[in-house]
């Protein structure tokens, strides 16, 4: 039974990965496109989370904890923490250049954007 709950975040991070990359390559809406980018992020955080998980550990504050105990590595949770705070910016970013994209094309589907070279010839 262990073994399976050792495997099983590894399975989740893989099927977040795979659901969100379909959603990416089947959406016709760029927000629909940006959630999905959102989802195989979150994939990346569970991932690095469990990279970082140790068993019957404690938390890495030295000042606490005696020598040779166990600690869960602080690297891979502040790595995660940055990899939140990216994502968040991306998302953002992206969130405004689809609003910019609306007002000026009318439309945030990806086969009815005109190319800037048929709005200049206009």
């Amino acid at each position: 039974m262990s073994e399976v709950v050792g495997v099983l975040p590894y399975g989740v991070a893989a099927w977040l990965l795979l659901a969100g990359c379909y959603g990416i390559a089947t959406s016709r809406n760029f927000i629909h496109v940006i959630v999905c980018l959102s989802v195989v992020q979150s994939s990346t955080y569970l991932l690095l989370l469990m990279i970082g998980w140790s068993g019957h550990a404690t938390a890495p504050v030295f000042g606490d904890v005696s020598p040779g105990v166990r600690v869960v590595d602080p690297v891979v949770q502040a790595m995660t923490l940055t990899d939140i705070v990216v994502g968040a910016a991306v998302t953002a970013l992206l969130l405004a250049l689809t609003i910019q994209l609306a007002k000026h094309q009318g439309t945030i589907d990806p086969d009815q954007i005109r190319s800037l070279e048929e709005d200049l010839e206009q």
